[in-house]
């Protein structure tokens, strides 16, 4: 009995990402910031719509288990792009904050994804980029 093929949809999705995620990092170090990785970006993109997240919802908003968070937020605190402080309101809480750098970071961060972007858009065209997009986020809810 064969096994699934390299172009099943799990496979091509993996790799798709895969590619992305180097296309990121490469234009993360030639901007000066060679700190960051790919997968901070489930710490950073919803801190940069929300400061200040409880660990909780951080997680929840990144689609990742409580601990999972807790992992990733200590590398991206190590690499000085984010803080954890106890919740003023309740003490046994958590908050995650952005440092400076990661405030810095942030516009780059939006002009690197942006390009990619266009270098999706100008191998596909705009209508098979949106609905790609759509699609994605049909089977991210899955």
């Amino acid at each position: 009995m064969a096994g699934p093929s390299v172009d099943n949809l799990g496979f091509l999705l993996a790799k798709a990402s895969q590619r992305w995620n180097e296309l990121l990092v490469e234009a993360f170090v030639a901007s000066g910031y060679p700190q960051v990785r790919a997968s901070y970006g489930s710490v950073l993109l919803p801190l940069w719509q929300q400061d200040g997240l409880r660990m909780g919802e951080l997680a929840a908003r990144a689609r990742l288990s409580k601990q999972t968070m807790t992992t990733l937020v200590r590398l991206v605190e190590r690499d000085g792009l984010a803080s954890r402080r106890p919740d003023a309101a309740d003490g046994r809480a958590t908050r995650v904050w952005l440092t400076t750098t990661a405030v810095d970071l942030a516009p780059m961060a939006g002009q690197v994804v942006h390009r990619l972007h266009g270098r999706v858009e100008a191998r596909l065209g705009h209508p098979a980029t949106r609905a790609l997009a759509e699609a994605l986020s049909t089977v991210m809810n899955l």
